[in-house]
């Protein structure tokens, strides 16, 4: 269940950097990486792996302590969140899609490794490549925020960057066995799995 729940975790991290992006037109750099780096770490070996190490999550399972215990600051996250979980379902049954996308952000690979997974080359390409692929798909995620912000193409190109970590964080959940029945049947389970993680 920890692996499930940190999968999770780095869901509503990485809409949270969404949120933030597209009301203020800024991320936190930080966690901003953490979103970015995770969709480059496409052969770890263990959910941890993936975001850097269980520490790099604590935003997000903060978030999910506060789902769970019906504080949720944000009405949208969960809504985001929803929407990014029924777009993984048809993202993964498009087999050409998904080897589109695997080969676009091999192809960024390089770059990432040599500017930074932040770097703006790098969030226009991962930015462009959801535009082209994910984007097409439906339901659509849409995203609100401060016109002001959501009319300038780098901003996009951001949130876009951020929403493909997104998806990676709801694939890699539903390989951890993570499925919408979780927050039916075993909602307690996962509340104690997040308190466990958080130390608290």
């Amino acid at each position: 269940m920890s692996e499930r729940v940190l999968a999770l975790a780095g869901l509503a991290q990485a809409l949270a950097q969404v949120r933030r992006i597209a009301d203020t037109g800024q991320a936190h750099a930080e966690v901003l990486g953490t979103a970015l780096d995770s969709v480059f770490r496409i052969d770890a070996t263990d959910a941890a792996q993936v975001y850097g190490g269980e520490q790099s999550l604590r935003n997000g399972l903060v978030l999910l302590r506060d789902y769970f215990d019906g504080s949720m600051p944000d009405d949208q996250l969960p809504r985001l969140a929803m929407a990014v979980m029924q777009l993984e379902r048809r993202f993964v049954r498009d087999d050409e899609m998904a080897r589109r996308v695997q080969a676009g952000i091999r192809a960024q690979a390089d770059a990432a490794q040599r500017l930074g997974s932040t770097h703006p080359e790098v969030l226009n390409a991962l930015g462009a490549l959801y535009a082209d692929t994910l984007s097409h798909l439906r339901p659509r995620v849409l995203v609100q925020g401060n016109p002001h912000y959501l009319g300038q193409a780098p901003v996009v190109a951001e949130v876009r960057a951020v929403l493909l970590a997104a998806v990676r964080s709801a694939v890699l959940w539903r390989q951890m066995g993570g499925s919408l029945w979780d927050f039916f049947l075993r909602k307690r389970e996962m509340g104690a799995a997040v308190r466990a993680l958080l130390g608290a």
